[in-house]
């Protein structure tokens, strides 16, 4: 806390501060930013903030980001409704829409499986993804979970409890590094991972 400041100001230092990424300088420079602003600017980014907190849900059938019910993907009747790409987490899935590559649905599972972090498969949307495949007539699933110990052992997992399912289980192709994010990935290795998709056996 900078005592040449006012309280408020170094409320507001803080609050940026907290942000990923976001250093002590980065903060202090966004926050002298909001006060040289006008008044209509700064609440324009105070309601921007509060509307993603109070309007987006979790899509009932993917779970991915929402203001409805339902996701315009799992709206969006022109995708293949028999092919469902299971990602970790939205931005998983808004990398590989990027691509252009992909007109099936999705599930997100809301992260990975990782027991020394005390993430339990029941903590994830899994019993959903299962749900879904006994009900929706889904043909394929493609495992899109991100190539790490953590990604990989949630893959694995999810694969043996649709062995004794009517569903082909596919994954991305290993063009993406190991322990890398989707996230991070660029297109053209994303396009060339959907495209090269395997089975699992």
């Amino acid at each position: 806390m900078n005592k040449a400041y006012t309280d408020s100001l170094n409320n507001l230092i803080n609050e940026f501060s907290n942000l990923p990424g976001i250093g002590a300088k980065s903060a202090e420079r966004l926050a002298f930013h909001i006060l040289k602003s006008s008044k209509q600017d700064a609440m324009k980014l105070s309601s921007a903030i509060n509307d993603v907190k109070t309007r987006i849900v979790q899509c009932s059938r993917c779970h991915n980001l929402s203001e409805q019910e339902l996701c315009p993907i799992c709206l969006d009747n022109a995708r293949d409704s028999s092919v469902v790409c299971v990602v970790e987490q939205p931005k998983d899935l808004i990398s590989l829409e990027n691509t252009g590559f992909c007109a099936w649905k999705y599930h997100v599972l809301g992260g990975h499986i990782a027991p020394l972090e005390g993430i339990e498969p029941e903590d994830l949307t899994i019993d959903h993804l299962i749900e879904r495949v006994g009900k929706e007539g889904i043909k394929e699933i493609v495992m899109a979970t991100n190539p790490t110990v953590e990604g990989d052992g949630t893959a694995l997992y999810i694969c043996s409890l649709l062995r004794d399912m009517d569903v082909k289980v596919t994954r991305l192709a290993r063009g993406l590094p190991a322990g890398s994010s989707i996230e991070f990935s660029n297109s053209a290795i994303l396009a060339d991972a959907i495209l090269g998709r395997t089975e699992i056996d």
